[in-house]
């Protein structure tokens, strides 16, 4: 699955996930998006479901600030829109704040529920606080994983008593 991001630059560079992955290769930089990639939007009404890997070839993480993210959703991008159920950070900045995710942490995440656990955990493993990410949040994304509706991922976020 290639890994995709559109990089906004408003964040401490030190810092930005999506710089990391795309420095050491695992991400490919890109301007614009495509039909047929998965666009990681906080608004879209529809969660990342394991079908969706037969729709998409890719996968692009939306790197911006979250004091901007409105802002910045508010431009048109190109592809199939997908939320993140709900997950807990795992990065120090915003440590265990439902859906406060990195551009890494989402990406991992989408990667993981359509089916790339692999995947996945080598992009948590460039980050120190990576694996944190992963063991906050492995019961859910193994369910998550299994999940073939929409309601179903609400299901499972009201059994663990979490807000969709």
């Amino acid at each position: 699955m290639r890994i995709q991001v559109v990089m906004f630059k408003q964040d401490d560079p030190k810092k930005n996930t999506a710089a990391k992955l795309v420095k050491f290769g695992l991400a490919h930089c890109v301007n614009k998006t495509s039909a047929k990639t998965m666009v990681l939007n906080p608004f879209s009404e529809k969660f990342v479901l394991q079908n969706d890997k037969k729709i998409v070839n890719s996968i692009t993480g939306i790197d911006c600030s979250w004091n901007l993210v409105e802002n910045t959703f508010k431009k048109k991008f190109l592809g199939v829109h997908r939320k993140l159920p709900p997950l807990l950070a795992g990065n120090p900045v915003n440590y265990s704040k439902l859906n406060k995710l990195t551009t890494v942490e989402a990406i991992a995440g989408a990667i993981y529920l359509i089916g790339f656990e692999k995947l996945s955990l080598d992009l948590l493993n460039k980050f120190k606080w990576g694996h944190t990410f992963y063991d906050l949040n492995k019961e859910l994304l193994e369910q998550y994983s299994k999940a073939t509706s929409q309601n179903a991922i609400i299901s499972i976020a009201n059994e663990y008593q979490i807000m969709a």
